[in-house]
């Protein structure tokens, strides 16, 4: 592991200390007034904590966040949390459905994953009017968010653009890439392209750049084939690709015109995007640990829900559009190559060597070490 990548994970495991330490200490009431933390005190660890995931074809909403969050919450409050949980596959209108249901359920406490941080504005004030507190979980959602946790997510695009380079080498200069950045109505999507761009403009030259709707793998295969078409398949030197599902498509689009040797990133650690990493199809991804972002967003949700505050966990402060110093944490993330799965993926126990190396790829698990 690299210098760069040994201080990523040195500051993961130090937050995740500083979190955990966090979970034990006592807090006072963020917010509200005297009559409401009396209630919230009162309610002790028997709170209703309704969760709001933004869509399933990514596979970590399902695989990670949901089981790591609830498992969370469950051991904060002795298991007496009830969680109520609904994915609104990627549909901003049934995400708004959604909260309105958790609205009429009186829930205490809404962590929320926006499929569209703008447009669930309304649907966040109609929570905090019913004195419900909204945790922002990995996307900033606009509106009276009272807590918010993801990733530094210009240094995931950072991350990307420097892999890029790196694969490109001494070829990067004079080089055309193209660029598959993910859906406007993510304001991460945002971060990451500006990340991106911060390390790659002036160095490479830009051909062709998207923004993907719905960070859709079929929109990114039909972007990468209109890409292929106007530059020609011999001009494309790599692929800045925004996310693990988006690389999939491009790569299948790459493949079918008979390119099948360019560097594609990615974000995520999918493990078909691992997979595709240790057989070179693509160069990598960016893990980002998703116990540690799912656990902060328990700690805050479960505070929230008692009246206590959160200066114990959140020692950062962000804005949003519409919102001032909400208190953050930001969990720092890992470029994730063929070089270093054993100790990020596998150590940290988010696949098994078993599932990396299935079937056909047990060959390039052996080539590279992987047990």
């Amino acid at each position: 592991m690299n210098t760069r990548m040994r201080r990523a994970a040195i500051a993961v495991a130090a937050g995740a200390m500083a979190v955990s330490l966090a979970a034990c200490g006592s807090a006072e009431e963020a917010g509200g007034d005297k009559e409401s933390k009396g209630s919230a005190a009162a309610k002790g660890d028997a709170i209703k904590v309704g969760l709001l995931l933004p869509e399933n074809k990514t596979a970590r909403y399902e695989k990670f966040d949901r089981p790591l969050i609830e498992k969370k919450i469950k051991e904060l409050t002795n298991n007496k949390a009830e969680i109520q949980y609904n994915n609104a596959r990627q549909d901003a209108n049934l995400q708004a459905q959604q909260v309105d249901t958790m609205i009429t359920n009186k829930v205490d406490v809404l962590i929320l994953d926006a499929v569209d941080a703008k447009a669930i504005k309304n649907s966040i004030q109609k929570a905090a009017d019913a004195g419900i507190k909204v945790v922002a979980y990995d996307r900033l959602a606009e509106g009276p968010i009272s807590a918010y946790t993801s990733f530094d997510n210009e240094e995931v695009g950072r991350t990307q653009g420097e892999a890029l380079l790196e694969a490109l080498g001494d070829k990067a200069k004079g080089s055309q890439i193209v660029m598959m950045n993910g859906s406007v109505t993510d304001p991460n999507a945002a971060m990451f392209k500006k990340g991106a761009h911060s390390v790659l403009d002036g160095k490479v030259k830009i051909g062709r750049e998207f923004d993907t709707k719905e960070w859709s793998p079929d929109n990114a295969n039909a972007n990468m084939e209109t890409a292929i078409s106007a530059l020609g398949k011999s001009k494309i030197a790599g692929v800045y690709s925004a996310n693990d599902g988006m690389a999939g498509g491009i790569i299948t689009a790459l493949k079918a015109a008979g390119i099948d040797d360019i560097p594609v990133t990615g974000q995520d650690a999918e493990l078909a995007a691992v997979q595709r990493i240790i057989t070179d199809a693509q160069y990598m991804s960016v893990y980002k640990s998703y116990p540690q972002e799912a656990e902060v967003a328990a700690e805050m949700a479960v505070a929230l829900a008692k009246g206590e505050d959160l200066g114990a966990i959140a020692k950062d402060k962000v804005n949003s559009g519409s919102a001032q110093d909400i208190p953050s944490v930001l969990v720092p993330v890992v470029s994730l190559t063929k070089e270093n799965i054993n100790d990020t993926v596998i150590k940290d126990g988010i696949y098994t060597v078993d599932e990396i190396c299935a079937g056909n790829y047990k060959t390039a698990c052996d080539k590279l070490g992987i047990k």
